[in-house]
């Protein structure tokens, strides 16, 4: 693995023979990664980040008062859940037909799977997240002249989606806690993919394409997606 430090900043730098810029990426985790052309010299590389330190600083900060305001869930009677940005309380009962669902505006579980009510969250997370993704993947294919092979829901760790060989798109369970509009944008990047890997301009003037507001969007995700992990 390529590494540059920088002062106080470790980067990992990602070359590429198809990139054209050079761009800092801010993983969930903090982690640095700094993309760069195949050929871009060591000194080039450190000048880029000179001029980006400020806005590297201000996003650590961010997403560090982001992870400490996630609570840990308890699954108790009236604790809240997300899903598609709503916030439903949790209802415990004596006995029910599936492990979760939402019925009435609250989800229900039974007591008796309270102490593994991580693991059952989770799994209705996913069951519901693949429907809704895969409906938002549909709806978008014919607009952005794409055919993704289909669509995978599981624990990506710090990233919202990612575009996977042979055409295929995989989302974090956790997108399906976003609201709507927002988890709409992390399909819709993830699809821009499949027509160009890098966030290059023409990427996010395919993301444009199909969403005018997109900046709005990327910057509430930028801003907000932490504090929705907690589970």
């Amino acid at each position: 693995m390529n590494m540059l430090t920088v002062d106080d900043l470790c980067f990992e730098v990602r070359r590429s023979a198809v990139r054209r810029t050079l761009e800092i990426t801010v993983d969930r985790n903090g982690d640095l990664i700094l993309s760069a052309p195949a050929e871009t010299p060591e000194a080039t590389l450190r000048d880029f980040v000179q001029r980006k330190r400020m806005w590297v600083y201000q996003q650590l900060a961010r997403q560090e008062t982001l992870t400490r305001e996630v609570p840990n869930k308890m699954f108790v009677d009236g604790e809240g859940f997300l899903y598609l940005g709503r916030n439903f309380r949790l209802r415990l009962v004596d006995e029910s037909i599936a492990p979760v669902k939402l019925v009435g505006g609250r989800f229900v579980m039974s007591k008796i799977l309270a102490s593994e009510g991580r693991e059952h969250m989770i799994r209705w997370y996913c069951g519901n997240a693949t429907r809704w993704l895969s409906a938002k993947v549909e709806d978008y294919a014919a607009r952005m002249e794409l055919a993704p092979a289909g669509v995978k829901v599981q624990d990506l760790g710090y990233r919202w989606g990612s575009c996977g060989k042979g055409g295929l798109l995989y989302f974090h369970w956790k997108t399906i806690l976003l609201p709507a509009r927002i988890a709409e944008y992390v399909v819709v990047h993830e699809m821009a993919h499949l027509h160009e890997p890098h966030h290059t301009p023409d990427f996010w003037r395919r993301v444009e394409r199909a969403l005018p507001d997109y900046e709005l969007r990327k910057d509430w995700l930028s801003r907000n997606g932490a504090s929705v992990e907690g589970l």
